[in-house]
């Protein structure tokens, strides 16, 4: 079965002495339609430079992407990225921060009545109808990223993209977002693929954990299914079998697999030679 998101063969390599930068090889992966992926490896394995490709924000060295039987050349519609900085507009309320994404899209398609209900409906989603007329500056880090995220998924996108979209907010902002990210995933069938260094919130999550090897030249090492029932509830999976074998797994191969080591830089005649340590 083909997927509904296809990468075929990407490469990657950023120019560089020496022949350039071998950042990704051989990445294949198929997503299918309505499924959470999320792609999960340490520093510097092209995680990032991956959803990039697939956003066509980078075009890669070689191979492709497809999307519902299109070739990605270029960013799109229909793929809509949420980063980890919210990228909201700061002179614009949380209103108009969606309403030019839906003007963009939708000043053709839909009359003026239709894309205010359309906003109204987006914002509410991940509610925040109460700060409609509030500048980003007004409101908390987590209700910034969830502006973004309704800029998002009003644009309809065939795919979203989610590029540690929980990274810099605090422990407890994080759950309550994951929930919410969670049910609207659920209520509209989105596909997603998300980056993550968390193991716990791959797990909870996915339908598929993609783990991905070392740099350079980094490639697809592993893919897990996290066969868990939706919806989840993080509390009653914090003892679940299967939540912690799938845990484990993804451990495993980062830590034992993929160990990462990284030179330890101490000043000159400190110890006499310098040690290597796991990060």
């Amino acid at each position: 079965m083909s997927g509904y998101l296809t990468l075929s063969r990407v490469d990657m390599t950023f120019p560089g002495p020496n022949g350039g930068n071998p950042v990704l090889r051989g990445i294949d992966l198929e997503v299918q339609r309505g499924e959470y992926i999320s792609l999960i490896g340490h520093s510097g394995c092209g995680k990032s430079t991956v959803l990039n490709i697939v956003a066509g924000l980078l075009k890669a060295t070689s191979g492709g992407v497809i999307v519902d039987n299109r070739e990605v050349n270029a960013p799109g519609p229909d793929r809509a990225v949420v980063f980890q900085n919210h990228s909201l507009l700061p002179w614009l309320t949380v209103y108009q921060n969606v309403e030019i994404a839906v003007d963009k899209i939708f000043a053709r398609t839909r009359s003026g009545a239709e894309r205010e209900e359309w906003i109204l409906h987006n914002l509410a989603m991940v509610n925040m109808s109460h700060a409609l007329h509030q500048l980003p500056s007004q409101i908390s880090g987590g209700m910034k990223q969830r502006v973004g995220i309704a800029r998002a998924l009003a644009m309809e996108p065939k795919v979203l993209l989610l590029d540690e979209p929980f990274g810099a907010l605090d422990a407890l902002t994080r759950a309550h977002l994951q929930d919410e990210v969670l049910r609207i995933q659920a209520e509209l069938g989105s596909t997603v693929m998300m980056i993550t260094h968390d193991v716990d919130e791959a797990v909870l999550m996915s339908d598929r954990v993609v783990m991905m090897t070392n740099g350079p030249a980094a490639t697809i090492g592993q893919v897990m299914e996290v066969p868990l029932a939706r919806p989840r509830n993080r509390i009653a999976l914090a003892e679940d079998k299967v939540y912690n074998h799938c845990r484990q797994e993804i451990l495993t191969f980062l830590y034992e697999k993929q160990r990462k080591v990284e030179p330890i830089h101490r000043p000159a005649g400190a110890f006499g030679r310098k040690h290597k340590v796991a990060a």
